[in-house]
């Protein structure tokens, strides 16, 4: 004899208020990530600056455009601004991760490369400086940054990088390439660790450009065969503005299909005529 309990479907009320259910969940969890995405791009609107510096035969401008999809914001930055002894410090970076903490900790690299920066006349000094502070605050999260230093009467820029993509520059006659500045691990890994430092002197007509690696690498498309593409675009237009170029960077990450934040931070120099003697 079946002793099982019989089959009862469910009444219409039953599944009307089960789906009613499952629509004020689903209701509920959109709504708290669109408030998680509204945050996130409000952290990252705050936190990059809504200017960047510039003097006579140099002109600057940046780029940056988030990630494709849902809460994917918040992981690049860029920065710029005078030092009391009128050199002008320029900064661009890359935190793991694209979401709310990732902004967050993005604003506390900015601010603290802004202190130590007024402190420390040594990019490589800047860079070990903020990679300790970030340790000691036991940061689970790592980033990846270039700052650079330059001096508008000699035109010298100092770099340091940490783990980051390389630069690239390119000048007026023809020249053009991707800089091999030694470099140290990204911030976050190790406490202690040394930052060298190159110098090169922005002294012809030419850019140099500093980019994140969401410009020049994606799901197949590699890092150097991306790199290579900038240097050619650069050299190509290495005569136009600044806010152009900086346009025609970015919009060159669309090939490689990525899923990243990108950035861009163009220096577009000129040479500035011997004064008179």
């Amino acid at each position: 004899m079946n002793r099982r309990h019989p089959f009862r479907s469910a009444s219409s009320d039953e599944l009307l208020t089960t789906l009613q259910d499952l629509t004020s969940r689903a209701r509920r969890e959109v709504e708290l990530h669109q408030a998680q995405v509204e945050l996130a791009e409000a952290l990252q609107r705050e936190m990059l600056p809504p200017a960047l510096p510039s003097l006579p035969g140099l002109r600057t401008a940046a780029r940056y455009t988030p990630a494709r999809n849902g809460l994917d914001i918040g992981g690049d930055w860029y920065d710029g601004f005078v030092l009391p002894d009128g050199s002008l410090a320029f900064a661009i970076g890359d935190v793991q991760g694209h979401d709310v903490e990732a902004a967050a900790f993005m604003g506390q690299i900015r601010i603290a490369m802004r202190a130590l920066a007024v402190a420390a006349a040594d990019p490589g000094e800047v860079v070990r400086r903020t990679n300790d502070l970030l340790l000691a605050a036991d940061s689970s999260l790592l980033a990846t940054c270039t700052f650079v230093r330059l001096d508008p009467g000699t035109r010298e820029l100092q770099s340091a990088r940490a783990g980051h993509v390389a630069s690239v520059w390119a000048t007026a006659d023809g020249r053009g390439g991707v800089t091999d500045d030694e470099g140290g691990l990204p911030l976050g890994v190790q406490p202690g660790e040394e930052y060298p430092v190159t110098t090169r002197r922005l002294a012809s007509d030419g850019a140099f450009v500093l980019l994140t690696d969401g410009v020049v690498e994606g799901p197949a498309y590699p890092l150097d065969e991306g790199l290579d593409e900038v240097v050619e675009l650069v050299r190509a237009r290495v005569g136009e503005d600044a806010d152009v170029l900086a346009d025609a960077v970015l919009g060159s990450a669309e090939r490689t299909g990525h899923e990243d934040d990108a950035a861009v931070l163009v220096l577009r120099h000129e040479a500035v005529a011997a004064a008179p003697g």
